[in-house]
């Protein structure tokens, strides 16, 4: 392991017990029947421990969108050309996609990170992280050097900012063939199960996909002995970007909310990496990507919304964060039994 990476095996801190058995003591002093609101519940005891104290904020958001071109796209596994990758990059930038409309109703921290592009994206207002154009195309070499995964690993740690909760978002045409090769190497799963259609590929197209992925699994094969060779070797410069943002943010003690397929396979890299990470990572919800449920089935977690979204950017995550309020302002303000006068027998 380079001295560069050693700061991914930094241990992040263990959420605090005693805050968490103090917000589990309010919860059952609430005028409610004890697990009535499910897991609205736990998601205020979770952020009890993540801040170290009973009745926990959420009011500070950040939103950092990854974007990254991927080789493997030259091969037709996409219905979209590579420039779309840069042109969403300016739309971030001007605050006409998706996930800024989401992210203005948390008056939230948000960014666009540029990796690299085929179309050089510009826009004064983009972070610029180039790396390279976009990474190899996997089914012939390895994605990245050594060098391009430390580079693109360190910009998504310097996104780590301060924050009561990071959401980190990805844009990259090409990147659900990558992240399902990830996916495959790490979990040994079958390619055809873990494969989906991405942007509506066809019937011929995945075919075509999962035929190259299966074709790269054999060529790397003898690479593909831990997990941040498979980030190397399979992955994107957006989806190792995320795996920094994510392993970082947990070791400054910042819980993470994990959006769809491509957020989850950095989530999965990050957790082989550094287990300690996985108690700040929550799920924000199921992905339409049809392997998406499967690989939440192996990390072994529960996404909090089921929307049958498959867009990216981080939006599946940030409509999460209005669950986490809404269970936050609960937790916080409702009467308790004394409070209301209700006698409680012991």
């Amino acid at each position: 392991m380079s001295q560069e990476l050693k700061w991914l095996h930094e241990p992040a801190p263990v959420p605090d017990e005693a805050a968490r058995r103090a917000a589990i003591a309010h919860q059952a002093q609430l005028i409610k029947p004890p697990g009535a609101l499910g897991r609205l519940e736990t998601l205020a005891v979770d952020f009890a421990g993540y801040q170290g104290r009973a009745q926990p904020q959420l009011n500070h958001l950040a939103v950092r969108v990854f974007g990254a071109d991927h080789g493997i796209a030259q091969r037709g596994t996409s219905r979209f050309p590579q420039a779309v990758t840069s042109v969403m990059l300016r739309m971030f930038c001007e605050g006409g996609a998706a996930i800024n409309v989401l992210s203005r109703e948390h008056d939230a921290n948000f960014a666009a990170i540029n990796l690299g592009c085929v179309v050089p994206a510009q826009h004064p207002d983009l972070i610029d992280e180039l790396i390279a154009p976009s990474t190899a195309d996997f089914s012939r070499e390895s994605a990245m050097t050594e060098s391009q995964l430390q580079r693109a690993l360190l910009a998504g740690q310097r996104q780590a900012v301060e924050c009561d909760c990071f959401v980190g978002g990805d844009m990259g045409i090409g990147n659900t063939a990558s992240a399902a090769a990830m996916f495959a190497a790490l979990f040994t799963l079958d390619v055809a199960d873990i494969t989906g259609r991405g942007t509506g590929i066809d019937d011929a197209a995945l075919k075509h996909k999962i035929e190259l992925i299966e074709s790269a699994l054999e060529l790397h094969r003898e690479a593909l002995h831990s997990p941040l060779e498979i980030l190397r070797t399979l992955g994107g410069f957006e989806i190792a970007a995320l795996t920094g943002a994510f392993i970082a943010s947990a070791q400054r003690g910042t819980p993470v909310l994990v959006d769809g397929f491509m957020a989850t396979a950095a989530a999965a890299i990050a957790v082989a990496v550094n287990p300690s990470v996985k108690p700040w990572l929550l799920f924000a919800h199921q992905s339409d990507e049809s392997g998406h449920l499967l690989a939440l089935e192996c990390l072994g977690v529960k996404p909090l919304l089921s929307l049958n979204m498959r867009l990216g950017e981080g939006t599946g995550a940030v409509l999460a964060v209005s669950v986490i309020k809404q269970a936050l302002a609960l937790h916080n303000s409702m009467f308790t039994f004394s409070e209301a006068g209700i006698p409680v027998e012991d």
